[in-house]
């Protein structure tokens, strides 16, 4: 048993609190701390990356108890490719925020830290109780990173966002309430078995506890219709925020990819499949409409926030289609996550360089450093729309050659196809408003200026986006590793359970169902 695995939510656990007793220490000693914790949580996620290689989940359990009576945290091939992704952008964003945005709340940094702990928690637990305790911790700290400024809208959608995660998660604790009702245990390999040998007149009672489960994994992935709460909590979120807030989605994605791969598989006769009827229509429900607001926008910061529901749909999209749709769906998360964060700091960098405008949709002032800002969001746009060669391109064309089969699969093409098309009709029809029509040519405006630190962080996000194109072969070679891992979760299971252990408490835990 390693240690490792508690490295990515022990680090910025203990960093965050010093940083909450230091609350009235230098901002340069808590860039420090973030900074160095941060770094610390990417070497632990790159070391766990790179002892999953070999296929066999690496597994900790909290004093030692035995599954399933402890608290286990498991990192398979999806966990460590989770926990990289979000490292790095962490690490992007955070080196962007330190260039003066984290000077505007004082526990700016101690939230970011509490957020890293509830990501990397939630991806790495094995059980469906911490799982809930870990998006928690995550949401409480985004509801104090959202609001950090206070002006009046960002307030009134920090409180909207809140209300609805609040009731999403007291749903979230019926499920789980029920689930161990019925099942005796919560830990997802355990569930994962006992499902199999659930009791006729249990599978309603399960199947609900699943259908609550995966609704409130539809809240946190914002998937129509329960995407509303979105546009305005990511649209007036700092900046920072809210290109972090691009991998926060992500772990309703997660959640719903772990349990319907792992404890909702069919079972008998396929008394247990919760997904199949409705995730394909839904998800190409959530990329229209995700598109179309994106549309409509009247703001460069709500167009993205709109971008990102797309991308969900289009995730889930390859999600439903199953085998090779699953590896490709993870290779477009890997690339929305980077590039839905992009657009989030050109629209803040964008922004600022218009004066009083701002982000709006409407011609403003010439913009200082427009060479490098136009080439930013063009080359954000084109990614997003998936032009060819980018990494959408890419991930758009590995999702539709998975669809080849099945009565979906025009509908699944054109949709796919004409949302591309709209979305690049969107980012010109902005493009060409913020960066060609002008207004007032001899005044530029005086707002701060794109800093160097912000430069860098921008190139290194576009540069792992680039790098999603330039190393496609081993990465979709990774995300097929993925996959197939999951389709086959028997060495999941036994790597949790252990066939000893497993013969051990079978008996005393049938006893709690019976």
């Amino acid at each position: 048993m390693t240690h490792l695995l508690a490295a990515p939510i022990i680090v910025p656990a203990l960093a965050a609190a010093l940083l909450v007793i230091l609350h009235r220490a230098p901002i340069e000693v808590k860039r420090a701390i973030g900074m160095g914790a941060t770094v610390a949580v990417a070497s632990a996620a790159l070391a766990i990356f790179s002892e999953t290689r070999s296929g066999t989940p690496l597994v900790y359990r909290l004093g030692d108890w035995p599954s399933p009576f402890g608290i286990v945290l498991v990192a398979d091939h999806l966990s460590a490719f989770m926990l990289l992704l979000t490292a790095s952008l962490a690490l992007a964003v955070l080196l962007y925020a330190v260039q003066g945005w984290d000077t505007r709340g004082k526990l700016f940094h101690p939230l970011f830290l509490f957020q890293m702990m509830g990501l990397n928690g939630a991806f790495l637990t094995g059980d469906l109780f911490n799982l809930f305790v870990f998006f928690e911790i995550l949401l409480i700290a985004s509801y104090g990173l959202a609001m950090e400024g206070l002006e009046v809208e960002q307030l009134r959608a920090t409180l909207h966002y809140a209300a609805i995660n609040i009731a999403a998660s007291s749903v979230f604790l019926i499920a789980v309430s029920l689930m161990y009702g019925v099942m005796g245990t919560l830990n997802m390999a355990h569930l994962a078995e006992r499902v199999a040998e659930v009791r006729a007149e249990d599978v309603g009672l399960v199947r609900a506890a699943g259908l609550l489960l995966l609704g409130v994994f539809a809240v946190k992935a914002a998937v129509f219709p329960l995407y509303f709460w979105l546009p305005a909590a990511y649209s007036h979120a700092p900046a920072p925020v809210a290109a972090l807030f691009a991998v926060m989605t992500k772990v309703g994605v997660y959640a719903i990819i772990r349990v319907t791969t792992l404890i909702f598989t069919g079972g008998e006769d396929g008394v247990m499949e919760l997904t199949s009827p409705w995730l394909l229509p839904v998800a190409l429900i959530t990329l229209t409409f995700g598109t179309l607001g994106a549309l409509g926008a009247q703001r460069l910061a709500t167009m993205t926030a709109y971008l990102t529901i797309a991308s969900i749909g289009t995730i889930l999209t390859g999600v439903a289609s199953g085998g090779e749709g699953l590896a490709a769906a993870l290779y477009y998360l890997a690339h929305s996550t980077l590039i839905i964060a992009v657009l989030f700091l050109v629209a803040d960098l964008l922004s600022r360089s218009r004066g009083a405008v701002g982000d709006q949709l409407h011609p403003g002032p010439p913009l200082r450093q427009a060479v490098p800002l136009g080439l930013a969001f063009l080359f954000g746009g084109a990614t997003v729309a998936g032009i060819p060669p980018s990494s959408g391109f890419l991930g758009k064309l590995m999702i539709l050659q998975s669809t080849m089969d099945g009565m979906m699969v025009i509908v699944v093409w054109v949709v796919i196809l004409v949302t591309s098309v709209l979305t690049l009709v969107t980012c010109s029809r902005a493009g060409s408003i913020v960066l060609w029509n002008y207004i007032e040519p001899d005044q530029l405006a005086h707002d701060r200026p794109p800093r160097a630190g912000e430069w860098i962080a921008l190139a290194a996000l576009t540069g792992c986006s680039m790098g999603l194109v330039i190393f496609a072969a081993p990465v979709t070679h990774y995300t097929g590793e993925i996959g197939a891992q999951l389709t086959s979760p028997g060495s999941y299971i036994h790597a949790v359970l252990g066939s000893g252990q497993d013969d051990f408490i079978r008996p005393h835990a049938m006893d709690r169902v019976r």
